[in-house]
């Protein structure tokens, strides 16, 4: 443990008040948490760059304000290293990036600065997010801090990690097809997916694309809120921001909640599958449960379609010209939409909007939906791919996937959270998903779930 184990067993929340009353200092946050990464990260490999003068110069200007700067003031956080800060190097796993130094952060790194955060660096993840183990040619792998050989999971595995050992309280990530949300089951943290454009993306080269979103992780539900709190608002420049939905109410009563495994489509282990069972048991303490799914036939094919047209358009041009310096797994993602047509990608898009028909049509039924937040176990980090799930081979290296990635078909907001587990068993999660706009909902059941039925984050035994 570091001198100062007890300030990085604090939330961000109770940290972030602790500061704002004087009974911390930023400093004393940082330098804790800074300890905590010297003494782990070396194992755990959660961290690409650590800024300890960045920290520091960010703590003294933290203590020296005449009052609170945000919500988040004096609060130490890490950002995903696909996301760029200014000043800090952002290298999105890759070598051919290993000594990029931005000029500007993106938008949910400033409104994070704003809210008085303090960055201590970057985490760890695939190249370019695209990997099932969280490595690249710079780091990794980033372990597993409940058994060190097991993967943290790909692609926000370093955040995961830095927030499930204490490096930091909050963490930032991203997420195409459940990049938060298979890191959070695998290492026994919440996260959040918003409602694409929640968080806007201003940069982002196709304005309407809400497959991926920033999102973030932490140690239980109150940090995703107030993470969000200030990371949320339109900007101009991101058009999902300027017309999102929200249809949020409070919880009124015991919910109605729609639980399934699978989707009706998904492949998910049988291990998997008992877990849930019994967390579904433990759901029925406080909600009305009936399973119930989306119809999603087609939603596999559909995401496979999109995702690769997106990412061909997007790393086309880098397969063409510097193929021999990336991974196989980026050459594999890159080529798998290098022969689509037009029809197939609008007839992917047709197949996605009759599955968000059907998954309107469920929520008229229920408040909640409720699936695993990981179709397997972590497994051992030499294993580059999710090949088969109970000897039943998979088409594809994403579709071990599927149990996310169709959440992300059709934008909905999705609660991480980890069930209750014996001591001899993996971490596992469940996702909950709300209509599009209903993250303060997700968030009063999230906070039910953590206090009555102890869906919470327990420590790894490091």
């Amino acid at each position: 443990m570091t001198s100062k184990p007890s300030i990085c067993d604090l939330t961000a929340t109770t940290l972030a008040r602790a500061i704002a009353k004087g009974e911390l200092s930023s400093r004393d946050a940082v330098e804790a948490h800074l300890a905590r990464i010297a003494e782990q990260d070396p194992q755990l490999a959660a961290f690409v760059t650590v800024d300890t003068e960045g920290a520091h110069r960010a703590a003294e200007i933290c203590d020296a304000a005449l009052a609170p700067i945000g919500p988040l003031h004096g609060v130490p956080v890490a950002i995903k290293d696909l996301t760029d800060t200014a000043r800090l190097r952002t290298t999105y796993g890759s070598v051919l990036f290993g000594d990029q130094v931005p000029v500007e952060d993106d938008l949910v790194v400033a409104r994070l600065r704003r809210a008085g955060a303090i960055i201590l660096g970057k985490t760890n993840t695939p190249e370019f997010g695209f990997g099932a183990v969280c490595t690249n040619k710079l780091r990794g792998p980033t372990r597993n801090p409940f058994d060190s050989g097991l993967t943290s999971g790909g692609s926000s595995g370093g955040s995961a990690v830095a927030v499930a050992a204490g490096m930091v309280p909050l963490a930032h990530g991203t997420d195409l097809g459940g990049s938060v949300r298979t890191p959070a089951s695998f290492c026994d943290v919440a996260s959040i997916r918003p409602t694409p454009g929640r968080i806007p993306s201003p940069r982002r080269p196709l304005g309407w694309d809400m497959l991926a979103t920033h999102g973030f992780l932490a140690r239980g539900v109150d940090d995703l809120e107030l993470a969000l709190s200030v990371c949320a608002g339109s900007d101009a420049n991101d058009p999902l921001s300027l017309g999102s939905i929200s249809d949020d109410r409070p919880i009124a009563g015991r919910p109605r909640i729609a639980v399934t495994p699978d989707f009706g489509v998904a492949p998910v282990a049988r291990e998997v599958r008992a877990r849930f069972a019994t967390a579904c048991e433990l759901l029925a303490r406080v909600a009305d449960v009936a399973p119930s799914s989306p119809d999603c036939g087609g939603a596999i094919e559909a995401f496979r379609t999109l995702r690769a047209a997106h990412i061909a358009s997007s790393y086309g041009e880098l397969l063409r010209t510097r193929r021999a310096e990336l991974t196989p797994t980026v050459v594999w993602n890159i080529e798998a939409g290098a022969n689509l047509s037009a029809e197939d990608y609008l007839n992917a898009e047709r197949r996605r909007t009759a599955i968000y028909r059907s998954f309107r049509a469920l929520f008229g039924r229920a408040e909640f939906l409720i699936a695993p937040a990981a179709s397997v176990f972590p497994w051992p980090n030499e294993i580059n791919d999710v090949t088969a799930i109970d000897g039943t081979a998979l088409e594809t290296p994403i579709d071990y996937l599927a149990v996310t990635f169709i959440v992300s078909l059709v934008g909905c907001p999705v609660l991480t959270l980890p069930v209750p587990r014996g001591e001899s068993e993996l971490p596992f999660g469940i996702q909950i998903i709300a209509p599009p706009g209903c993250e303060s909902r997700l968030f009063a059941f999230g906070r039910i779930l953590e206090n009555e039925l102890g869906f919470s984050h327990r420590w790894p035994p490091l």
